[in-house]
């Protein structure tokens, strides 16, 4: 498996891989009105969080068993997905140079501050420190 899911070295799935999401997500839906934690393992976690303006049942994996199975015979390996009231977005394309630009910019001086990563980052802080728990909507790739 990938150096990803080792707490160690990349801080955790919710860390290393969640953290962009949930930047995404604030800036699109607001701050977070509540966190729940349903899986916190080495390979994938799984959770609710509410934002000013949305639900969301979340689920990250770096085990290739939990991508979907259309996306297994395409021979993909990787699966990007956020549906909003309903319709799919899939976007698991284009995430390759996405560090080589954001690092180019930084040092141009068109990096993010603290004030901009604060609240990614106390998701991440909760998803990491908090207890796991059964209540919340859980999201549909959840198997436990």
């Amino acid at each position: 498996m990938s150096w990803k899911g080792d707490e160690s070295k990349s801080g955790g799935i919710a860390t290393n891989i969640g953290v962009h999401f949930y930047d995404m997500l604030t800036w699109i839906f607001g701050e977070v009105q509540d966190n729940k934690v349903h899986l916190r393992a080495p390979h994938k976690a799984a959770g609710y969080l509410e934002f000013e303006n949305a639900r969301v049942r979340w689920f990250l994996s770096i085990d290739e068993n939990d991508l979907p199975t259309h996306i297994q015979e395409k021979k993909q390996r990787t699966y990007r997905s956020i549906t909003v009231n309903g319709q799919e977005i899939e976007f698991s394309n284009g995430f390759t140079d996405l560090h080589t630009l954001s690092y180019q910019e930084i040092l141009k001086g068109n990096g993010f501050g603290l004030n901009e990563a604060k609240s990614s980052v106390s998701i991440v802080h909760a998803i990491r420190n908090q207890a796991i728990t059964p209540l919340g909507e859980k999201h549909v790739f959840l198997h436990v």
